[in-house]
């Protein structure tokens, strides 16, 4: 008598030719994203755009091919670029921070007389803005 067996994987040693760990899809959409090709052209813009003053580009870029970011083997013609972008936001939110901070915290006790030079808060009476008359 044959035994049947329920197991839809009938030899349990056997193993796919893909690591599971590995994306299969550079985008997070998977198979409805870009193609590998695609992508490379994709993260390159990303990545350059970032520099003309629009850093959160950068931050768009780890999203959108976060498999990338997440499993350091794949994709390794992109993965330069989406790396590059972490780095690259990373130090420009550094930077947006400490200087927000250091207008919130330190305030007029840190700059002074300039403080009234720097914030935008009394640019309508400077202007003349604010009188009704």
């Amino acid at each position: 008598m044959e035994s049947q067996n329920n197991n839809p994987n009938p030899n349990p040693l056997h193993r796919n030719s893909l690591p599971s760990s590995m994306p299969v899809w550079p985008t997070i959409d998977g198979s409805l994203g870009l193609s590998e090709e695609e992508s490379v052209t994709y993260a390159r813009r990303f990545y350059n755009f970032g520099f003309v003053l629009l850093p959160l580009l950068w931050a768009v870029n780890c999203f959108y091919f976060w498999p990338v970011l997440r499993h350091s083997h794949s994709f390794p013609r992109i993965r330069p670029y989406i790396v590059r972008s972490a780095f690259g936001f990373a130090v420009f939110a550094t930077v947006l921070c400490s200087w927000a901070l250091t207008f919130a915290i330190g305030g007029e006790r840190l700059f002074g007389p300039v403080w009234d030079q720097l914030v935008m808060y009394n640019l309508a009476d400077r202007l003349g803005l604010t009188s009704w008359s």
